[in-house]
């Protein structure tokens, strides 16, 4: 936890409501996201029990498995759950733009929108995760056959999951991990999981603090679980009866009719009260104002998407249950320069998050006070346009000469350190030294407004946002022994047989 973060906490605590973290919005938020409140049998490994879906706040759709052990209901479920996925998510193919790749040498295409998929927490994206697991593999014919939409639902699934990891990516989002990207409440960050009472700090009803409504929101009956688990009580209490009088009905279509009737009612019960609160977050997010780096992170996610249809049509096969040597160091490289940037592209877009880092050193904001905007450096073999700028700034700042900064107003712009001194009027406060280079021009003379004037307030970090080189891996047939040596071929995985006692769901 930063110390903004430890501080906005506190004064979540002093204020009776949740702070904000930041000044922007840093996700994107489509215009018709897909909303999927999943829940899971209790005691069984991912078995789906229901799903609440849809992408209009009035009309959702309940899905419900009667006998969640019953796998022919399971795939069942998966089925009716294809249904509506799918055709949202291939519903994004329709038009696609041309972008310039190589210095404009070629030409890329990829769709102009994305999907989005909503959850109400990280839990739920690992219910997604797992159910695709789970179902991407299965067989349509022979043995223990699926609807053929079923696998094709495991490979979306699995390759949203995947791209949940993607740190800034936006095509599966857990709520409450977003809520806490902008909002410090006043309870622990494993407080902050549970749905309503994240947003009775964020948005308490009106004569209420925020510990008050979070505090109300505990109660199971009026607020259940967010899923996928359920609460232990309705278990008890309501849905095994539910369940039991469902199988005692199955001699009598009338009595298993009305039996299912009570308990879609009673799963509906424990749906609905999470499906108006993702609404609400949702529009909590939508007031922010969008960071000015969000789109192109959401590029770099329509890209993905686009990517993913290209591998479907191509005939890919599903993604293997765990990664070989080489392919899991090639994502972890991916993920971790991922994250670099992500972190980079907030701070630059958010003033806030910048903060967190003038704290610490890494940062500063100064104002100008010399400026020599016509220096020539004729040190080397040509002449060479070099303006040095010298800022003043009360800012702590852990920055040694040599080091290279960058500005989030100038990002074309490199600056050098050239000194670092205690500020020479005897006041608190320190003094650099920066020598331009990049976004003058190409003339010995710096371009209008290319070099900050006197007086200019600016910021200048050591997190750049700059190309940074992949890195070097052997192909999947080079693997190391060490690494247990090159892959096997794919080979279609092989379903139960009947003999065995029990099938493993996950």
């Amino acid at each position: 936890m930063s110390t903004l973060t430890a501080l906005a906490r506190a004064e979540a605590v002093a204020a009776g409501r949740a702070q904000r973290t930041t000044t922007v919005r840093h996700l994107h938020l489509g215009a018709r996201p897909l909303v999927v409140i999943p829940l899971a049998m209790a005691g069984e490994a991912n078995a789906p029990l229901a799903a609440l879906v849809g992408t209009d706040r009035d009309s959702p759709r309940l899905l419900f498995v009667p006998q969640p052990r019953n796998r022919d209901q399971r795939f069942g479920f998966a089925a009716e759950l294809a249904g509506i996925v799918l055709p949202y998510l291939t519903g994004f193919r329709g038009v696609a733009e041309a972008v310039a790749v190589n210095r404009g040498k070629e030409v890329r295409h990829r769709y102009v929108d994305a999907p989005q998929l909503l959850v109400p927490n990280s839990t739920g994206i690992q219910f997604i995760r797992l159910f695709g697991r789970s179902t991407r593999f299965r067989r349509t014919d022979g043995d223990y056959p699926v609807h053929p939409s079923v696998p094709v639902l495991g490979r979306w699934l699995t390759f949203l999951a995947d791209r949940a990891e993607h740190p800034g990516s936006c095509l599966l989002l857990g709520l409450t991990e977003a809520l806490t990207a902008h909002w410090a409440t006043g309870q622990s960050p494993l407080e902050d999981n549970h749905l309503p009472a994240l947003l009775g700090w964020i948005d308490p009803p009106p004569g209420l603090t925020g510990a008050e409504a979070a505090a109300l929101a505990e109660d199971p009956v009026s607020w259940p679980p967010a899923g996928p688990l359920t609460d232990p009580t309705f278990d008890n209490e309501v849905l095994a009866p539910a369940i039991a009088d469902y199988e005692e009905a199955a001699d009598d279509p009338v009595r298993r009719a009305r039996a299912a009737d009570v308990l879609a009612d009673a799963l509906r019960s424990q749906l609905e009260p999470t499906w108006r609160l993702m609404w609400q977050g949702l529009d909590l997010l939508r007031a922010l104002p969008p960071g000015g780096r969000v789109e192109q992170r959401w590029a770099e996610d329509r890209d993905a998407f686009t990517n993913f249809i290209l591998y479907l049509e191509e005939g890919g096969f599903p993604q293997p249950r765990r990664d070989g040597a080489v392919t899991a160091a090639t994502r972890l490289h991916r993920l971790e320069r991922a994250l670099q940037s992500y972190a980079v592209q907030r701070a630059y877009d958010d003033p806030l998050v910048m903060a967190d880092h003038r704290l610490s050193g890494e940062a500063f904001v100064g104002t100008v006070v010399l400026a020599d905007p016509n220096r020539i450096d004729d040190s080397g073999k040509r002449r060479v346009l070099r303006p040095r700028i010298m800022l003043r700034t009360s800012d702590p700042v852990q920055i040694i000469p040599g080091a290279a900064v960058f500005s989030p107003d100038r990002p074309q712009q490199k600056a050098r350190v050239v000194f670092v001194n205690p500020a020479s009027d005897g006041s608190e406060g320190t003094e650099l030294v920066l020598e331009l280079t990049g976004g003058l021009g190409r003339a010995l003379t710096p371009a209008p407004g290319s070099v900050p004037e006197v007086g200019n307030r600016l910021c200048y970090t050591t997190l750049s946002d700059g190309f940074m080189p992949p890195g070097e891996f052997p192909d999947r047939e080079q693997t190391p022994w060490t690494h247990g040596g090159p892959p096997t071929a794919y080979e279609e995985p092989v379903e139960p047989t009947a003999d065995d006692a029990r099938e493993e769901w996950a």
